[in-house]
C-alpha cells in the first residue's frame, strides 16, 4: 500500500512499521481536547476557533520526531462524546488539511465518519481516509471508495456516546476478525481494492480490559484478512487501568504496548507521543527481524 504525500512522495507501508501522529482539532478528545483553540482571538484562529497556527507547529513538531502520517481529527470519538455538525467538523478539519498539506512533506490522514468531510479532505490533499465506524454512515462507503485514497477502517461495539456500556463478547478476537473481514468485503464489492485497506481492531473503543489484552495478544491472527494493520493504545484507559496512572502519565505503558504490537505484526501505531514511540517502534522492529 503506498500513501502519497502533497509533494508527491510515496510511502510504501510493508514489513517496516511507521508512526502516525495524532491531531485532534477538537474542544473535548480525552487527551489533549481544547489545545490547538486557547489562542482562538489570534489572528490565525479560523471561524471554528481553531488556531491553525499552534496547530500546524504542533503536526511539524511530529514529523520532526519521526512521523510519517499525521491523523487529523475534528470530532471526538471518547467514551461518551456528543457528535458534531458537518460544519462543525469541516471548519475544523479541511482548513488545516490544506496548510499541513501545503508547508510540510507528510501523509495526511483524516479521522472522520462524515462523508462531506471525506470528500473534502481528499480534494485539500489528504492521503488516507480513517473511520472509526467502518465507513458505514452516510454516503461514507461511496465518498471513500470515490477518493481513490488508501482506506482504514476500525471495529467499534455501538457509537462512542455508548460503547463503554457494558461491552459483551463470546470471543473478541474472532468477533473483531470477523466484522473486519465482513466491512473489507463491503468494501470491495463498492469498488475498493483489497491492498487500499487497512484494518484497526479498535482498542478501547466498546472494549473493556480484557478485551484489549486479549486482542493485543492474539493480533497476529487479524493477518488472515490480509490488510496492513493499524493500532492505536496512546495514553488510552487500558493503560491507567493495569498501571492506576492518569492519562498524563500513560508514556511507559504505551510506548510498551506499541513495542508489542509491532512484535505481533503491527503496521501503523497510533500515537500522541511521537518521539518515545519511534524509537520504540524500531527497537521492537529490529528485534522482530532478528528473530
Amino acid at each position: 500500500m503506498k500513501l502519497s504525500s502533497p509533494f508527491g512522495t510515496k510511502w510504501q507501508i510493508g514489513d517496516a512499521p511507521l508512526v502516525m501522529g495524532v491531531l485532534n482539532v477538537t474542544p473535548d478528545s480525552f487527551s489533549d481536547g481544547g489545545r490547538y483553540f486557547r489562542s482562538s482571538t489570534a489572528a490565525s484562529a479560523n471561524s471554528s476557533g481553531l488556531n491553525l497556527d499552534v496547530a500546524l507547529v504542533a503536526a511539524r513538531d511530529m514529523v520532526d520526531e519521526g512521523a510519517i502520517i499525521i491523523d487529523v481529527g475534528g470530532e471526538s470519538t471518547r467514551p461518551g462524546a456528543k457528535p458534531v455538525s458537518e460544519q462543525q467538523e469541516l471548519d475544523r478539519v479541511i482548513p488545516l488539511v490544506e496548510k499541513i498539506a501545503a508547508e510540510l512533506d507528510c501523509v495526511i490522514s483524516v479521522d472522520t465518519s462524515t462523508a462531506a468531510v471525506m470528500r473534502a479532505a481528499a480534494a485539500a490533499g489528504a492521503g488516507l481516509l480513517n473511520d472509526v465506524r467502518s465507513f458505514q454512515c452516510d454516503g461514507a462507503l461511496e465518498a471513500a471508495v470515490a477518493s481513490r485514497l488508501p482506506l482504514c477502517l476500525m471495529h467499534m461495539l455501538g457509537e462512542p456516546s455508548t460503547m463503554q456500556a457494558d461491552p459483551q463478547y463470546s470471543n473478541v478476537v474472532e468477533e473483531v476478525t470477523d466484522f473486519l473481514d465482513q466491512r473489507i468485503a463491503v468494501l470491495c464489492a463498492a469498488g475498493a481494492q483489497r491492498e487500499q485497506i487497512m484494518i484497526d481492531p479498535g482498542f478501547g473503543f466498546g472494549k473493556l480490559l480484557p478485551h484489549n489484552l486479549q486482542l493485543l495478544a492474539h493480533l497476529d491472527q487479524l493477518d488472515s484478512l490480509q490488510c496492513k494493520i493499524l493500532v492505536g493504545m496512546s495514553r488510552k484507559s487500558m493503560i491507567g487501568q493495569v498501571l492506576d496512572k492518569p492519562v498524563a502519565e500513560r508514556l511507559h505503558g504505551g510506548v510498551a504496548l506499541a513495542s508489542i504490537a509491532v512484535m505481533r505484526g503491527a503496521h501503523v501505531v497510533r500515537t500522541h507521543d511521537v518521539a518515545a514511540t519511534v524509537d520504540a517502534v524500531k527497537m521492537a522492529y529490529a528485534v522482530k527481524c532478528a528473530s
